[in-house]
């Protein structure tokens, strides 16, 4: 198995290449930088690539939007995202690009390292691993990304505390239009009426979660 390793702290990659060689792995290349992982990926052509996502010189996303670049110019390149945090916007953008060859896993959450191995080697051989979070946060942002534009600005609206009147006042829309989309934000965030929950303040709160942009990024 050949692999490319992005990560910036020279510790942690220096860990991961004596980690894969002892178990029969070949790393064809360190990189510490998004386009260096892109020039080693197309040079080398690796079974997997192991992606840090926060790596200079920004230390945001940079990993990431690297491995959705290499995923578009080589489809079906294996990439396993490692890192400390769960970028929504652009691992959503990951997936979306097909889940064949995709992992996406939390460092600290990876307890066992013959688990880790494993992992490397079923993105490696095409499969899929994702680490619960990502997949509870993929399954929020689909939701709001099922909403209209109009849905999404009613909702960021609720988030403001506005009443339906102020809503309506803001969107230049009838009282019934502002009703009729909050009865579409309910149905497509799974919100279902009971005697015992809120549905504008659970509606509300979804959307906090994930950033007032609508897309957790």
């Amino acid at each position: 198995m050949r692999v490319v390793i992005a990560e910036d702290a020279v510790l942690l990659r220096e860990g991961l290449v004596r980690l894969l060689t002892e178990h029969d792995a070949e790393v064809v290349a360190q990189v510490a930088n998004g386009d260096d992982l892109v020039a080693a990926v197309a040079s080398h052509r690796p079974d997997v690539s192991i992606v840090d996502v926060r790596m200079p010189p920004t230390f945001r996303d940079e990993g990431l939007r690297a491995a959705i670049q290499i995923r578009r110019r080589i489809p079906g390149s294996p990439i396993l995202v490692f890192s400390q945090y769960v970028e929504e916007r652009y691992a959503a953008e990951l997936l979306e690009g097909g889940t064949r060859g995709v992992g996406y896993l939390l460092k600290d959450r990876v307890a066992d390292v013959r688990d880790f191995i494993l992992a490397v080697r079923q993105v490696a051989q095409g499969g899929t691993v994702l680490d619960p979070e990502v997949v509870t946060r993929r399954r929020r942002d689909e939701r709001l990304a099922a909403l209209t534009q109009r849905e999404q600005d009613v909702l960021a609206l609720m988030a403001e505390g506005r009443t339906n009147n102020g809503i309506a006042e803001r969107l230049f829309i009838g009282d019934g239009t502002v009703e009729k989309h909050i009865r579409g934000i309910f149905a497509k965030l799974g919100l279902e009426e009971t005697d015992t929950d809120h549905r504008r303040v659970l509606a509300v709160l979804t959307y906090l979660r994930l950033g007032s942009d609508g897309r957790g990024g």
